[in-house]
């Protein structure tokens, strides 16, 4: 298997550290991850919250469906989904998608720097199920409509009214992932043929304009890649996934995140996790659930992805055991944190802090199985930064 590299980078400023979480380790990669240890301990027994978590972490319920947020008079929203961190001063925003249709939308909770909320508003309303989506360098998120011929919207978080971008394609979106460096956006589809995407904005920072691209590869599970371009974003009549021979099908893509020339992407229905590295233009698996030794694959259901500060993958899960695992620079997986009696739930929005130290997750369904049940929490602990 082709090796890989994590590389320690600089900070680009507090956008790009909440939207990448850079500082990477050097380590190098053989993926796919395999079975070992978590490097912070086993799972000790359910918390007040009905949470595992390992030695030193503690668990904080943040906010539930169709209750004020509180410290605030703001209702949160239903079946939260995607979410992101972003600076805001001393303190921090935590963005959160709303996965209903109708109605969908986004919604935002301000947090000041002792982690305490501060306020909370909505950002997006009036959308079909926004699921997953993805941070942009200069503080916007992308709420991506999954549903046949969505839309992706620009939103806001720190004021200011949301933007339909029909030039991102329209598509069964999941998930979008900013690469400053080659200034695009990537973009993944929740399809069982689903391709995994790029745009290229005519403007860096501007998303009204631009070239929707689609990954072409082979059939392997490793190898080259290049990009050509999708002659009708639109969609229709044809799909966009269906419009460029040789594109590359991927099983229900889900979630998405870029750091330092390498994007990762999860297809929940091969429960895989893809690596590409789009300086050298190959791809390869970070992770297969079939080829996980020794023992029980512990990553089942793979869906929303995020990167801590220091180099760590954290996959959610929907399905499996409601679980956050852990993708080492190693090429270790393990069980990061277990969500006990909501086994008819998945686990969304996993994100961290500026400064790395709490990750941000929903339970979309929470214990009653409904989209109104929804429960948004706050882990804090020594995590590796």
């Amino acid at each position: 298997m082709e090796r890989r590299t994590f590389l320690r980078a600089s900070v680009l400023g507090t956008s790009t550290l909440a939207l990448t979480g850079s500082l990477w380790q050097e380590a190098a990669l053989a993926a796919p991850a395999q079975n070992a240890p978590g490097p912070y301990g086993p799972l000790l027994a359910a918390d007040a919250n009905g949470i595992q978590l390992p030695a030193g972490f503690t668990s904080r319920v943040i906010a539930r469906s169709g209750q004020v947020v509180p410290g605030t008079s703001y209702t949160w929203h239903s079946a939260p989904d995607g979410g992101a961190c972003f600076a805001d001063g001393t303190g921090w925003i935590y963005v959160s998608n709303s996965e209903i249709n109708p109605g969908g939308g986004a919604s935002a909770i301000r947090f000041n720097s002792s982690g305490n909320v501060v306020s909370a508003s909505s950002i997006l309303s009036g959308t079909r199920q926004n699921c997953a989506g993805g941070a942009t360098p200069w503080n916007t998120w992308l709420s991506c409509e999954e549903v046949d011929r969505g839309f992706v919207y620009e939103t806001r978080p720190f004021g200011g009214a949301a933007t339909q971008r029909p030039a991102m394609g329209r598509f069964k979106h999941e998930a979008a992932a900013a690469d400053p460096v080659r200034k695009v956006i990537y973009l993944t589809e929740d399809e069982t043929n689903g391709r995994f995407y790029r745009f290229v904005p005519t403007t860096w920072g501007d998303l009204s304009s631009g070239t929707l691209q689609v990954l072409r590869a082979g059939s392997a599970t490793s190898g080259s890649f290049t990009w050509a371009n999708v002659p009708d974003p639109d969609g229709s009549p044809t799909a966009t996934r269906s419009q460029v021979s040789g594109s590359k099908s991927f099983n229900g893509g889900e979630g998405c995140y870029y750091a330092n020339d390498t994007v990762w992407f999860t297809t929940k229905g091969d429960n895989r996790v893809w690596q590409v590295n789009v300086a050298a233009g190959t791809y390869e698996l970070a992770y297969d659930d079939s080829l996980v030794s020794p023992g029980t694959a512990p990553l089942t259901g793979v869906d929303n992805v995020t990167g801590s500060t220091f180099g760590d993958l954290y996959v959610a899960e929907d399905g499996g055991n409601m679980e956050i695992c852990l993708i080492t620079a190693n090429d270790t997986v393990s069980s990061f944190l277990r969500v006990g009696g909501q086994g008819s739930s998945e686990i969304t929005g996993p994100a961290f802090s500026p400064a790395g130290n709490r990750l941000y997750f929903s339970s979309q369904r929470g214990t009653s199985g409904s989209s109104s049940g929804g429960i948004t929490y706050c882990v804090t602990g020594p995590f590796r930064t």
